[in-house]
């Protein structure tokens, strides 16, 4: 019975492999015409597009498009705090493309759904405010305000998240900043 068994997967395996053996036996691996459809590259769909059939390969040709440049963008953030209830934040400023925002960087073990303020606060008094819901689980999460035209230097700006119980009571469970003092500071 085994031997049986032996026998028809060898069989399958030599006909899975004739196709991929026919391909290989072309004189051509690089993908040129030689006739009868091209070496294993030109089978498999991997010829050089650039290259007409034929000739050979030129020395220069046209640039690879990549993976597109993000644009850089500059954060300037508090340290990471904990609270004893599960609740463990940083908050940062983010700068980029001419745009300021503020983004809290969280994650709740706390072991039930917390709502989140995250406030931004710019020069001459202007103030940005988003609440977030943050799902209770290991994963990390953020909270993030909407982009803004930057007015003036980063230096201007703060962000400051509070994570609280969300009931009548909103019981504050932890603030984060984006320029608070590392614990120790004072």
């Amino acid at each position: 019975m085994n031997l049986r068994l032996i026998a028809i997967g060898a069989g399958v395996l030599i006909i899975l492999s004739l196709p991929l053996a026919g391909a290989m036996a072309g004189p051509d691996f690089a993908g040129q015409d030689d006739g009868k459809g091209g070496g294993l590259l030109s089978t498999l769909g991997l010829s050089d597009p650039y290259r007409p059939k034929g000739k050979p390969s030129p020395a220069a040709r046209p640039a690879q498009p990549g993976p597109p440049v993000q644009p850089r963008t500059d954060a300037r953030c508090g340290p990471e705090v904990s609270s004893q209830h599960g609740v463990e934040a940083q908050t940062c400023v983010l700068v980029g493309e001419g745009s300021t925002w503020g983004r809290s960087y969280y994650r709740n073990t706390s072991g039930r759904a917390l709502d989140a303020v995250l406030t931004m606060m710019g020069p001459a008094g202007r103030t940005v405010q988003i609440r977030c819901v943050v799902g209770p689980g290991d994963e990390p999460g953020l909270c993030e305000t909407p982009r803004d035209d930057s007015a003036g230097g980063p230096e201007g700006y703060s962000a400051v998240a509070e994570f609280a119980v969300p009931d009548d009571e909103g019981a504050l469970l932890l603030r984060s900043g984006s320029n608070s003092p590392a614990p120790g500071d004072g």
